[in-house]
């Protein structure tokens, strides 16, 4: 699986072709699936080319920017140990940011922010009235692709947040925690990212930040942050205990502390809880009300970008050659999502 996670590393560098391919009906195709609850979590490689990525690797030997996958980025850069305009930040992986990396005026991205959605078609949220923040802010403002699918039949939703983080499913069929379902590979995109010194983070919410979240709380669920089931991560067996993962796995609360000071990583996994992804029902029970009788679940998320994406577009990481992936996991359905098309929006 050498370089299986390319197109996803290839992020750093993609922006230009994805925005010059989402002016058309069909930009990109992708990874996702669903949860057998309800709705679910997948996740997604991306081919800004156009084409079908299918298996995390461009099926034509090319990279998503149609550069070569083998050790070529978008920039022309050695995808193997260079960060994405081929200079290195100059740091170790922790929870500091690079120092070095590139001028801004190469337009190369410097950091990545990816926010995964849950469980809505395109159909569900383009011209809805319950994402008025989507149709009228994130529309306007972005680029975004029209055909962006999961691969055929890929659920639930776990096998797709492993196949986004290691370009492959990895065998895993199923929504078990980490303690049944974790890796031995090396070959996925966070322990890419530390071996080639770009930092990165996964964020999520309603875990405590004193433990690693290999286990479900609340309306947190782990299959949700797909860093937690490999080994090099979690350990083996997985222990709330490992420091590696509690230092890199943290609580969305502590995103703004970060963005406003000098921890933010280059790479950035968000989750929001079952709730505010637009997913629905967790541990504790159904999300609440907004003024209806049920659950507005497109609401519940639309409001939740519509207060967190402008902190993120206000810091510095962002401002300087920073990008925002807005990613629905795979499309409607209570016990199997559809494929797609999903709604997808790059900033």
């Amino acid at each position: 699986m050498k370089k299986s996670v390319v197109a996803l590393a290839s992020l750093f560098v993609l922006v230009p072709a994805i925005a010059v391919g989402c002016g058309g009906d069909n930009a990109a195709v992708a990874t996702s699936g669903d949860d057998g609850g309800g709705g679910d979590d997948g996740g997604g490689t991306v081919d800004g080319s156009g084409g079908k990525d299918s298996g995390g690797k461009d099926s034509g030997g090319n990279d998503a920017a149609g550069n070569d996958a083998a050790g070529n980025d978008a920039a022309g850069n050695d995808a193997a140990g260079n960060d994405a305009a081929g200079n290195d930040g100059g740091t170790s992986d922790g929870a500091t940011r690079d120092s070095g990396g590139t001028d801004a005026s190469t337009g190369a991205i410097q950091t990545v922010f990816i926010i995964m959605m849950e469980n809505h078609s395109l159909t569900d949220i383009q011209g809805s009235a319950s994402a008025p923040y989507y149709n009228n802010t994130l529309i306007p403002m972005g680029a975004r692709p029209l055909n962006y699918k999961t691969p055929p039949s890929n659920h639930p939703s776990e096998p797709n947040y492993i196949w986004l983080e290691a370009g492959n499913n990895l065998g895993i069929t199923n929504d078990n925690d980490p303690a049944q379902n974790h890796q031995s590979t090396t070959e996925h995109l966070v322990t890419q990212l530390k071996n080639a010194n770009i930092t990165w983070k996964a964020y999520a919410e309603e875990i405590t930040g004193t433990t690693c979240p290999i286990t479900g709380v609340n309306q947190y669920a782990p299959r949700h942050t797909p860093q937690l089931f490999f080994d090099d991560v979690v350990g083996n067996p997985p222990s709330a205990n490992n420091a590696y993962c509690i230092a890199h796995v943290r609580p969305f609360s502590e995103l703004a502390t970060d963005l406003n000071g000098t921890s933010v990583a280059r790479f950035n996994f968000i989750s929001p809880n079952l709730c505010n992804d637009s997913h629905g029902s967790g541990i504790t029970g159904p999300c609440p009300n907004i003024g209806i009788n049920t659950p507005d679940l497109v609401k519940l998320g639309d409001d939740w970008l519509k207060h967190n994406i402008p902190v993120i577009m206000a810091s510095q990481a962002y401002l300087n050659n920073g990008a925002i992936f807005i990613i629905w996991d795979e499309g409607s359905g209570l016990i199997t999502g559809s494929d797609g098309p999903l709604p997808f929006i790059v900033l």
